[in-house]
């Protein structure tokens, strides 16, 4: 032991603040996937080189956003561990680190990639449904 005094209180508001900047990093999925959503469906029915570029450039900044979600879910984590005597507030991170990981891995055709976009941001819309609901727990009751 270090000598130093545990402040239940300082922990909370850390894990408070490592949650809303996962939640923030995953909005910011959300939104870049659901703008490149709508320009992969341009891009399928009718679009041109424009639309495929930002389809991509969307998805791109997307993958950016989701590796900062991990690595704040992850500082989420450490966070809710620091609080002692806390209960069924914890995070798998586990099924969070395989989101999006397969963007740019072989595109084959536009359906394919649209499909893809639509499941790293149904994925992206359950994890910040689980930060919300552990954030709502921690404020509560804690």
């Amino acid at each position: 032991m270090t000598g130093e005094v545990y402040d239940r209180d300082k922990e909370v508001r850390e894990a408070e603040m490592a949650g809303e900047r996962a939640l923030s990093s995953l909005r910011e999925a959300d939104k870049q996937l659901g703008s490149a959503r709508n320009w992969g469906l341009l891009d399928i029915f009718g679009g041109d080189t424009i639309s495929g570029i930002m389809k991509h450039m969307k998805v791109s900044n997307a993958n950016k956003y989701i590796e900062d979600a991990k690595r704040d879910l992850m500082a989420f984590r450490d966070e809710l561990d620091d609080i002692r005597d806390i209960e069924g507030l914890n995070i798998d991170i586990g099924g969070f680190l395989t989101f999006a990981d397969f963007f740019f891995d072989g595109l084959i055709a536009d359906i394919f990639v649209q499909s893809k976009i639509n499941d790293a941001r149904r994925q992206v819309q359950e994890a910040i449904a689980r930060v919300e609901g552990i954030l709502r727990q921690l404020r509560s009751h804690y």
